[in-house]
Protein backbone atom coordinates (compact mmCIF):
# COMPACT_ATOMS: atom_id res chain seq x y z
CA UNK A 1 0.00 0.00 0.00
CA UNK A 2 2.88 2.17 0.89
CA UNK A 3 4.57 1.26 -2.20
CA UNK A 4 1.58 2.33 -3.89
CA UNK A 5 1.51 5.71 -2.62
CA UNK A 6 4.83 6.89 -2.98
CA UNK A 7 4.35 5.75 -7.04
CA UNK A 8 1.21 7.98 -6.69
CA UNK A 9 3.23 11.55 -5.41
CA UNK A 10 6.20 10.55 -7.82
CA UNK A 11 3.40 10.79 -10.63
CA UNK A 12 0.70 13.29 -9.53
CA UNK A 13 3.81 15.59 -7.69
CA UNK A 14 5.73 18.27 -10.23
CA UNK A 15 9.19 18.64 -9.56
CA UNK A 16 8.35 22.69 -9.49
CA UNK A 17 5.66 22.17 -6.66
CA UNK A 18 7.40 19.73 -4.13
CA UNK A 19 6.63 22.40 -1.40
CA UNK A 20 3.65 22.88 -1.69
CA UNK A 21 2.57 19.51 -1.61
CA UNK A 22 5.14 19.18 1.57
CA UNK A 23 3.33 22.08 3.48
CA UNK A 24 0.09 19.85 2.65
CA UNK A 25 1.40 16.87 3.81
CA UNK A 26 2.65 17.82 6.93
CA UNK A 27 -0.33 19.72 7.55
CA UNK A 28 -2.54 16.71 6.68
CA UNK A 29 -0.13 14.91 9.33
CA UNK A 30 -0.56 17.24 12.08
CA UNK A 31 -4.16 16.95 11.92
CA UNK A 32 -4.48 13.17 11.38
CA UNK A 33 -2.51 12.68 14.95
CA UNK A 34 -4.92 14.74 16.76
CA UNK A 35 -8.18 13.28 15.20
CA UNK A 36 -6.46 9.82 14.92
CA UNK A 37 -6.41 9.82 19.23
CA UNK A 38 -9.01 11.20 19.67
CA UNK A 39 -11.01 8.72 17.92
CA UNK A 40 -9.09 5.96 19.12
CA UNK A 41 -8.77 6.89 22.48
CA UNK A 42 -12.72 7.27 22.55
CA UNK A 43 -13.08 4.12 21.46
CA UNK A 44 -14.74 4.80 18.05
CA UNK A 45 -12.34 2.90 16.10
CA UNK A 46 -9.97 -0.02 16.92
CA UNK A 47 -7.05 -1.32 14.78
CA UNK A 48 -5.90 -4.29 16.10
CA UNK A 49 -3.24 -4.53 13.71
CA UNK A 50 -0.82 -1.42 13.88
CA UNK A 51 2.88 -1.04 13.08
CA UNK A 52 3.74 0.38 16.81
CA UNK A 53 1.64 -1.90 19.12
CA UNK A 54 3.44 -0.38 22.16
CA UNK A 55 3.43 3.39 21.02
CA UNK A 56 0.03 4.35 18.93
CA UNK A 57 -2.89 3.05 19.27
CA UNK A 58 -3.78 4.70 15.34
CA UNK A 59 -3.05 3.49 12.07
CA UNK A 60 0.27 4.56 11.75
CA UNK A 61 0.59 4.05 7.94
CA UNK A 62 -2.74 5.45 6.85
CA UNK A 63 -2.35 8.35 9.04
CA UNK A 64 1.29 9.78 8.72
CA UNK A 65 1.87 8.74 5.59
CA UNK A 66 -1.08 7.42 3.23
CA UNK A 67 -3.84 9.91 3.73
CA UNK A 68 -1.03 12.89 3.88
CA UNK A 69 0.37 11.65 0.62
CA UNK A 70 -3.17 11.48 -0.66
CA UNK A 71 -3.91 15.53 0.99
CA UNK A 72 -0.81 16.39 -0.67
CA UNK A 73 -2.31 15.44 -4.57
CA UNK A 74 -5.53 16.82 -3.24
CA UNK A 75 -4.28 20.07 -2.80
CA UNK A 76 -1.52 20.16 -6.05
CA UNK A 77 -4.22 19.65 -8.08
CA UNK A 78 -7.45 21.33 -6.78
CA UNK A 79 -9.59 23.38 -9.10
CA UNK A 80 -8.70 26.53 -7.67
CA UNK A 81 -10.31 28.86 -10.45
CA UNK A 82 -13.73 26.64 -10.56
CA UNK A 83 -17.36 27.15 -9.18
CA UNK A 84 -17.65 26.03 -5.79
CA UNK A 85 -19.91 23.13 -7.37
CA UNK A 86 -16.91 21.56 -8.75
CA UNK A 87 -15.11 22.11 -5.43
CA UNK A 88 -17.35 20.64 -3.33
CA UNK A 89 -17.51 18.13 -6.11
CA UNK A 90 -13.75 17.47 -6.40
CA UNK A 91 -13.37 17.30 -2.39
CA UNK A 92 -16.31 14.76 -2.03
CA UNK A 93 -14.79 12.65 -4.56
CA UNK A 94 -11.40 12.56 -2.78
CA UNK A 95 -13.54 12.07 0.14
CA UNK A 96 -15.00 9.35 -1.07
CA UNK A 97 -12.19 7.29 -2.35
CA UNK A 98 -10.66 7.20 1.13
CA UNK A 99 -13.97 6.41 2.64
CA UNK A 100 -14.13 3.97 0.42
CA UNK A 101 -11.19 2.21 0.85
CA UNK A 102 -11.62 2.07 4.62
CA UNK A 103 -14.47 0.23 4.45
CA UNK A 104 -13.00 -1.87 1.55
CA UNK A 105 -10.10 -2.46 4.57
CA UNK A 106 -12.46 -2.64 7.22
CA UNK A 107 -14.82 -5.53 5.34
CA UNK A 108 -12.29 -7.63 3.61
CA UNK A 109 -9.86 -7.57 6.37
CA UNK A 110 -9.32 -7.27 10.26
CA UNK A 111 -7.14 -3.95 9.99
CA UNK A 112 -9.89 -1.72 11.30
CA UNK A 113 -13.08 -2.56 14.16
CA UNK A 114 -15.25 0.10 14.04
CA UNK A 115 -16.85 0.56 17.38
CA UNK A 116 -18.94 3.40 17.55
CA UNK A 117 -18.12 4.40 14.24
CA UNK A 118 -19.72 5.00 11.04
CA UNK A 119 -18.19 5.03 7.11
CA UNK A 120 -20.03 8.55 7.03
CA UNK A 121 -18.28 10.00 10.11
CA UNK A 122 -15.10 9.52 7.90
CA UNK A 123 -16.36 11.12 4.93
CA UNK A 124 -17.06 14.30 6.80
CA UNK A 125 -13.74 14.30 8.98
CA UNK A 126 -11.89 13.49 5.84
CA UNK A 127 -13.64 16.19 3.65
CA UNK A 128 -13.43 18.76 6.48
CA UNK A 129 -9.52 17.81 7.28
CA UNK A 130 -9.38 18.45 3.16
CA UNK A 131 -11.07 21.59 3.27
CA UNK A 132 -8.78 23.17 6.39
CA UNK A 133 -5.65 21.95 4.49
CA UNK A 134 -6.59 23.97 1.52
CA UNK A 135 -7.25 27.08 3.80
CA UNK A 136 -4.16 27.02 5.34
Amino acid sequence: MQLGTTRLLFAFVPKNQIRHGSVAFLYKQMVTLLFGLIVVEKGLIRYPVRDFKKVYKGSFSFEYFIYPSICAIFNLHYPENSSKLVKLLYNSFYSGILTLGEVLIKRYTKLIEYKKWKWYWSFLTIGITNYSSRLF
